[in-house]
C-alpha cells in the first residue's frame, strides 16, 4: 500500500509549522512558543492542501478527477484562510478592544492573529509544492 498520499501532507504541515516557529522566533528575538497556532508565515493549511494537489498532479496528471477535487478543496481552504478567518481575527480585535474597557473582565483576550495574508498563503503553497516534489523524487 502506498502511504505517500497520507505522509506528504503531514510532512508539509511539519515543515511549514517548523518554518513558522523559526520565523516567529527570529522576529521576536526569542523562542516564540506563545505564537504557535493559526496565522503567520507560511500558512500550514495552504502547505497541506497544495502538497496533496501537487502530489496528485505529479503522479496522476492534471487531467485526473482526483486532481480536480484536490484543487477545489485547496481553493476552499485557501479562501477560508485568506478571508473568513481574517475576518474572525478582526472581530476578535474589536471584542478585545471593547472588553478591555470593561472592569472585571471575566474572560481572557481572544486570539487576534487567525487568518493569513496573501504572502503567507503563497509561502504555504510554495512549501507544499516543494515538499511534494521532494517526496515524489525519492
Amino acid at each position: 500500500m502506498d502511504y505517500t498520499y497520507i505522509v506528504t501532507p503531514f510532512i508539509a504541515w511539519l515543515v511549514a509549522g517548523s518554518l513558522k516557529f523559526l520565523i516567529n522566533s527570529a522576529k521576536a528575538g526569542q523562542w516564540a512558543f506563545g505564537h504557535i497556532g493559526y496565522g503567520g508565515m507560511p500558512s500550514n493549511h495552504s502547505a497541506i492542501v497544495s502538497s496533496t494537489a501537487t502530489l496528485i498532479a505529479l503522479r496522476e496528471g492534471i487531467q485526473s478527477p482526483a486532481f480536480g477535487i484536490a484543487v477545489t478543496v485547496a481553493f476552499i481552504v485557501i479562501m477560508d484562510a485568506k478571508s473568513l478567518r481574517r475576518q474572525v481575527g478582526k472581530h476578535a480585535e474589536a471584542i478585545n478592544s471593547l472588553s478591555s474597557e470593561v472592569e472585571n473582565r471575566t474572560h481572557p483576550a481572544l486570539r487576534e492573529r487567525i487568518g493569513h495574508s496573501g504572502w503567507e498563503i503563497l509561502g504555504g503553497v510554495v512549501v507544499g509544492c516543494l515538499v511534494s516534489i521532494g517526496i515524489n523524487g525519492l
